[in-house]
């Protein structure tokens, strides 16, 4: 058995569960404001938190929802394990995306992930998709869930 065919069939086991729970980290002003100058996305929702805590019903500077989506990668790091062969991950983008509820600077945040379903691409190529859920500590709703593709790449 090749190292794809071991791999699809080891994914294969773990279809509709959750594959692992990241660890929390903590979107502060700062992060915000890099994420913002970055991006060259500077709306004062996000980095001016004075004037966000008297002008919008979220109480204070809210992260952009494409910075809380771009922890996806990081939470992936703290869930996912290469498989035998396997010499990287690529991200292959979304299938559904929605945005929930706005993360507060200075909340904390975590991915979840459950697979949903995983096919052999090509004799070097496992595609996966996963529910990506990130949550928001102490909040019911979380800020996103998301349908997200991945490539495993194994040698040829």
């Amino acid at each position: 058995m090749t190292a794809i065919d071991a791999a699809l069939a080891a994914e294969e086991l773990k279809l509709n569960t959750e594959i692992g729970v990241a660890n929390w980290i903590t979107v502060d002003q700062a992060m915000i404001d890099q994420f913002a100058t970055t991006t060259q996305d500077e709306q004062w929702i996000h980095i001016d938190p004075d004037r966000a805590a008297t002008e919008t019903p979220f109480g204070g500077a809210i992260a952009h929802g494409f910075l809380t989506l771009s922890l996806a990668s990081r939470f992936a790091y703290d869930c996912f394990e290469a498989h035998d062969g396997q010499v990287m991950g690529i991200n292959y983008g979304f299938n559904k995306l929605r945005f929930l509820s706005p993360v507060l600077a200075g909340s904390k945040v975590r991915g979840r992930f459950e697979l949903k379903s995983v096919r052999k691409r090509s004799e070097t190529e496992l595609l996966r998709e996963h529910q990506l859920t990130i949550e928001i500590e102490g909040k019911e709703t979380p800020a996103l869930i998301a349908d997200w593709l991945g490539l495993s790449i194994f040698e040829a």
